[in-house]
């Protein structure tokens, strides 16, 4: 399996217009459409591809400290995942995950960490993100959409 990250220009959305995930996931991961719907000025999308097909992607918000005070504005803040359904449990999300920390450096310079929050509801991806290289802060962030948050963190560069 060859999995690589890649920026995703909004005018190709219909790159990633066939990923979605179950329909149980959507209230931790979103749409499509509702990631394409985020402000440009602040958060910048990105492709998951195993091989040349696009099996996911995932949102870098500049401004992420902004709304989560525990981040710096120094700090990335990682958003909305969207891995396809049939691609999970095959470790494609994460090797994409653990492959941030290679990836966001040069694509972001001078941004020291990378945090996320992950509903304490969806096991999967904690495992996913602790198997990647995050590291979790011991904190609960209690404002998530679909319920408390774990807060994890990736030191970059």
């Amino acid at each position: 399996m060859t999995v690589s990250l890649h920026p995703l220009d909004r005018r190709d959305a219909g790159r990633v217009a066939h990923i979605a995930v179950r329909p149980d996931q959507e209230r931790f991961a979103g749409t499509v459409d509702a990631a394409l719907a985020e402000p440009e000025a602040t958060v910048d999308l990105h492709e998951i591809r195993e091989g040349d097909r696009a099996v996911g992607l995932f949102k870098i918000d500049r401004a992420y400290h902004q709304r989560h005070e525990f981040a710096q504005a120094d700090d990335l803040g990682l958003r909305g995942v969207i891995l396809s359904h049939s691609q999970q449990g095959r470790g494609v999300g994460t090797a994409a995950m653990a492959a941030l920390k290679g990836y966001l450096p040069p694509v972001y310079p001078g941004k020291a960490q990378l945090w996320l929050t992950v509903n304490i509801a969806n096991p999967a991806a904690i495992a996913a993100y602790r198997k990647a290289g995050f590291a979790e802060t011991g904190d609960i962030w209690p404002h998530g959409n679909a319920g408390p948050q774990l807060i994890m963190f990736m030191r970059l560069g």
